[in-house]
């Protein structure tokens, strides 16, 4: 039996960049493949809108990966892909799999022996290492830290002991609306001379991307406020 590729489908990071993010071989995919596994339907359809998709949406089969339907059975997702038919897989933003949903969708298509082809598009972890100047051959992705304020405290000097230790760029994540306390906990916690990457809006119209030592950034303390935003330490 020949099975359908799996196709994982990168999706713009921000608003209005559909130009900056999808390439012709991308736009040439998606105009081949009718079945997707997607996060959320609503913006699935509006990105394959933007993309330069011809084939009528009505036309398409959209599996619901959102977060209320991870824990049922993935089967379903599987019978076009086992029947031979090429399938795209899409988070929300980004590309799926890398800090978004679908990396145990991609994992039982390898044990099923389907094939499996990442497509180009922007990933907000690589595009922040790509701007800030620091360590690009040695870095770790820890995504989000503990919520619990000594906690938190914690987990950031230990991630500044890392990038000394081990010459590695950290990187972390909060969710938008918390942002400026993970700052200002950022500000307490870290030594002067450690150097901080803010990456805010890639892609966007309003896109931040500033490297400055600690010291510096306590002089003037930027908003991030339901901002999308990565945070990049690092201590050569």
């Amino acid at each position: 039996m020949v099975y359908g590729t799996l196709y994982l489908v990168p999706v713009p990071l921000a608003e209005n960049a559909a130009a900056k993010s999808f390439t012709p071989y991308l736009t040439d995919t998606i105009n081949s493949i009718r079945e997707y596994i997607v996060e959320n339907e609503k913006t699935a359809r509006r990105f394959l809108k933007e993309a330069g998709l011809k084939i009528p949406q009505s036309e398409l089969i959209i599996h619901d990966y959102g977060k209320h339907s991870r824990d049922n059975d993935i089967n379903g997702f599987f019978k076009g892909l086992t029947a031979g038919n090429d399938v795209g897989l899409m988070s929300e933003a980004g590309c799926p799999g890398v800090a978004d949903p679908g990396s145990d969708i991609v994992a039982e298509a390898h044990k099923r022996g389907i094939k499996v082809v990442p497509l180009v598009g922007p990933s907000s972890i690589l595009l922040a290492v790509m701007a800030s100047g620091f360590n690009g051959q040695s870095f770790t992705f820890h995504g989000y830290l503990p919520i619990d304020k000594n906690e938190r405290a914690k987990k950031i000097k230990e991630l500044e002991s890392m990038a000394t230790r081990f010459n590695q760029t950290q990187l972390f994540i909060e969710t938008p609306f918390r942002n400026n306390p993970m700052l200002e906990e950022i500000l307490r916690s870290c030594s002067p001379n450690t150097r901080l990457c803010i990456a805010c809006d890639l892609t966007a119209a309003d896109e931040f991307v500033q490297t400055k030592t600690i010291a510096a950034w306590r002089q003037k303390v930027p908003d991030l406020h339901k901002r999308p935003t990565i945070f990049l330490l690092f201590r050569s």
